[in-house]
């Protein structure tokens, strides 16, 4: 075996090593995108079990405000199927940013109930209430820590599969970008959600 065989089979070994590990660098970081993604969806299903609970025990003092109440429900339960469709690929751009505008939305919904249920003292005196916004203001903290964990391993993975060389195994493999799961898309949105009636 000559001199240049042997040196083009240890770049080959050397390349091929080098491929397989970039591979399962990316897998690993979308792995970890998945499992960052699963602590959201454990603190999502709280929110969405508790705001039915928040509605219906806001039905007896809000008689005349029921549009308020269904558009609370209906953007839960968009919510909730963005959420299920994001948990089934949590790496793919289109499902979190359709989870992230669906998450606005009922953020806006529950602020409105909230300001429409400032005008009732009987409601704000409801200890069913004032319980439910305290674990739905628990559940929104917790929610906003797995949010930055998600989008630290997504800019990890972005990160890894944009950067050459790696970004030539990320596609020849059809690893994608990731999107982040942004809490906001203007000014107005960044104030802060009132939990307390």
């Amino acid at each position: 075996m000559s001199t240049t065989s042997l040196i083009s089979m240890v770049v080959l070994a050397l390349l091929l090593f080098w491929a397989v590990g970039a591979y399962n660098r990316l897998v690993r970081l979308k792995n970890i995108i998945a499992n960052a993604f699963g602590q959201i969806d454990v603190q999502l299903k709280r929110r969405y079990d508790l705001i039915p609970n928040l509605v219906d025990a806001a039905k007896k003092y809000l008689l005349h405000e029921r549009e308020t109440l269904e558009a609370v429900i209906a953007a839960r339960n968009q919510a909730f199927a963005a959420s299920d469709a994001a948990r089934s690929r949590p790496t793919r751009a289109p499902e979190v940013l359709a989870l992230a505008a669906a998450e606005q939305a009922l953020g806006g919904s529950l602020e409105r109930l909230f300001a429409v249920a400032e005008a009732y003292p009987e409601l704000k005196a409801d200890a069913t209430i004032r319980e439910i916004s305290e674990e739905l203001t628990t559940t929104e903290n917790k929610f906003a820590f797995a949010r930055q964990a998600y989008n630290d391993s997504v800019l990890n993975y972005n990160n890894a599969q944009a950067q050459f060389p790696t970004l030539l195994i990320a596609r020849l493999f059809g690893f994608a970008a990731s999107a982040m799961l942004e809490a906001t898309n203007h000014a107005a949105e960044r104030q802060a959600v009132r939990t307390h009636i």
